[in-house]
Formats: C-alpha cells, sequence, structure tokens
C-alpha cells in the first residue's frame, strides 16, 4: 500500500492485514511510534468522528498534526490552485489525509504529491477508511467477516460509507438486503460490480419486517447537504427510523451500526439495547487509523 483511495484498490490479504494490525494495536501488542512524523488532516468538508479519530490516532502515536478545515484561512482565497496547495503543504508533512466534496480529489492529490495519501471522503464517492472500521467492528462483533448478511438502510445514493462497505464485504462474500426509498437506491454501479462478483443482493422500501434475519444492520442518515434540490429533501426525511420495538425478533448476534453522526434514523431507546455498537463503532476508528498511517508510513 502506497495510498488508501478507494476499496477498490486493497486484496483480501490487505483489509486482513490491517484488521489484524488493528486489533494488536487495540491489545497493546503493536506500539507504532511516529515520534517526528506530521500528519497533515485538509478537511474541505466539515467533519468531527473523522478528523479528531485521525487527529487522536496519530498523537496516541506519539506523533503530531497539523490541520486545515476549510478554506476560509488559506491562499486557497487568493486564487493559489489546489495542486499548488498540495505540493506545498507536502513539504511540511509525512502523510496526507483529505476530505473533500469533490469525488475524485483525494486520487488527483496522490498523483500530484509523492507522499502518501488517505481518502477520508470524497464527495458521494468513497469513504475506505470508514469502511475499515466497520469492517474491524463486524469482525468483533460476528467473529469472522465471511458469508454474512448485511443490512444497509438510508441514503444509499450519495451515502460514500455504504458504497466501500458493500464493496469491500463483497470480497468475503457477504449476502446484502437494500432498503432505501427509490430515490435513494444503491447507485447502478456498485449494483452492476456485486452482480459481476455474484454477490446476492434484494432491494426493499421498508425497514421494519426485513432485519430479523440480518447479521449486521448499517443504518445512514439522509444527507441533506447532497440534495439540491431541497424539496427532493423534505420528500424523504425521516423516512426510516429504527426503534427498539422493531428489535423484538432479531437474530441474537445481531448488531447495528451507523457511521455518524445520527439526525432520527435511530430512536434513542436503542441505545441502551444489546444490539447498539454505533459509539463504540466510533472508538474502533482509532485503532483502524492508528494501522492505516502506521502501514503506509512503514512502522508496522
Amino acid at each position: 500500500m502506497k495510498n488508501l483511495i478507494s476499496m477498490r484498490d486493497l486484496s483480501k490479504e490487505d483489509i486482513l492485514q490491517l484488521m489484524d494490525t488493528a486489533a494488536k494495536i487495540e491489545k497493546g501488542e503493536i506500539v507504532p511510534n511516529m515520534q517526528r512524523k506530521l500528519a497533515a488532516l485538509l478537511f474541505f468538508e466539515p467533519s468531527t468522528r473523522t478528523m479528531f479519530s485521525f487527529d487522536t490516532a496519530m498523537k496516541r502515536m506519539n506523533g503530531d498534526t497539523i490541520i486545515m478545515s476549510g478554506t476560509k484561512n488559506t491562499s486557497a482565497k487568493k486564487g493559489e490552485t489546489f495542486a499548488d496547495t498540495l505540493q506545498t503543504i507536502a513539504q511540511y508533512s509525512d502523510i496526507i489525509i483529505m476530505r473533500s466534496p469533490i469525488e475524485g480529489a483525494a486520487r488527483y492529490a496522490a498523483e500530484v504529491v509523492d507522499l502518501p495519501v488517505v481518502n477520508a471522503g470524497d464527495g458521494a464517492n468513497q469513504h475506505p477508511t470508514q469502511a475499515l472500521l466497520d469492517m474491524y467492528s463486524i469482525i468483533k462483533t460476528q467473529g469472522s467477516l465471511e458469508n454474512l448478511k448485511i443490512g444497509l438502510a438510508g441514503d444509499l445514493r450519495f451515502g460514500r460509507t455504504v458504497h466501500s462497505l458493500s464493496q469491500a464485504m463483497a470480497i468475503f462474500g457477504a449476502e446484502f438486503k437494500f432498503i432505501s426509498p427509490s430515490f435513494l437506491q444503491m447507485p447502478e454501479y456498485i449494483k452492476d460490480d456485486l452482480v459481476e462478483k455474484n454477490i446476492k443482493f434484494e432491494e426493499f422500501k421498508e425497514m421494519e419486517g426485513n432485519i430479523d434475519d440480518l447479521d449486521i444492520l448499517y443504518v445512514t442518515r439522509i444527507q441533506k447537504e447532497r440534495f439540491a434540490d431541497p424539496e427532493d429533501y423534505e420528500k424523504v426525511k425521516g423516512t426510516y427510523v429504527l426503534n427498539k420495538a422493531m428489535l423484538n425478533n432479531v437474530k441474537s448476534n445481531f448488531k447495528v451500526l451507523h457511521p455518524l453522526p445520527r439526525v432520527d434514523e435511530i430512536h434513542t431507546d436503542v441505545d441502551d439495547t444489546e444490539y447498539a455498537y454505533y459509539f463504540p463503532q466510533a472508538k474502533n476508528g482509532v485503532y483502524t487509523r492508528q494501522a492505516i498511517i502506521s502501514t503506509l508510513l512503514g512502522e508496522v
């Protein structure tokens, strides 16, 4: 691995190695040392968990970070090109971790600079580090990544997390249920990719009655910021709300994941059940991102 841009770039062996590294870091069996290493966190789009978990991951390994949140106080406002910004920041750092609203921005960055580049989300395209922490959460709760039945619910059209996760879990023979309004269905290119790999999936418009046979239910919010027309958002917001009563017949190993932030798609009465795993999932992001950084910088 030189960069981490898309889950499609990783092999099964790459993923399992990262899972193993994250587990050893969590247990204290591996203690990567990033002393005198610096990560540039370039977040041209708002972030809480991803930015702070990368910042935490680097600092827990004795490294440091510089952070750009948006372009308000940068030379981009003076007309500096994106390429020049990247090449300048590359002079100060050892790795670039970038989030952008523009699809393909991270891959472009990897072509411009001679440093490892990590895609922390590019528009509605990919979010590979989220997929990896999701997979680490799955393996911790299920004991394996192989042959699981996974429900993906909510905004599947614009949800970059579900795009990355479905492509990654397909490598391990997952079977999917896609649960969304018609307007927010999984993109055709993702479904075509699954068909080519002989991965089974079904599409549903209702969550209730379609989760009892699942191992994992991965819920996403309806992303208001992705809608060009506010009226389209108003038509679909609040379409799905998972509540405690809907969990009466789920499997004993069933877990609910969510990339967060949550709006109204998971009722708070789910939080105290044995099935809620979205807050530990967020914590798993630190171990996974420690594994990603240390792997890319050759420290493990």
